[in-house]
């Protein structure tokens, strides 16, 4: 069992990269398809104003999936460290 534990610890650290990676980036753009102007859409000497960006706008801040989550893997962590913690005091 004592070689299995390094491959382990290899395969857990790569899901672990491959579940970041699916993480979007937190570069977010005001990027908007259909934004170009045409001429003749301002009047003349004026810039068009712009129009404000609001990005991921539900109209409500919803935290329970987070909180609820958050509370199971500490739960989960703690699950695990209590089992660790007995297998090693109980080993000979």
């Amino acid at each position: 069992m004592t070689a299995r534990r390094p491959l382990l610890t290899a395969v857990a650290a790569g899901a672990v990269l491959c579940a970041v990676w699916c993480v979007p980036s937190a570069h977010a753009t005001g990027e908007r398809a259909g934004t170009a102007t045409t001429a003749g859409a301002a009047p003349q000497g004026q810039a068009p104003a712009p129009e404000p960006v609001a990005l991921a706008d539900t109209g409500s801040v919803d935290t329970t999936p987070y909180l609820v989550g958050g509370i199971a893997f500490v739960g989960i962590g703690g699950a695990l460290v209590t089992a660790a913690v007995r297998r090693g005091s109980s080993a000979p």
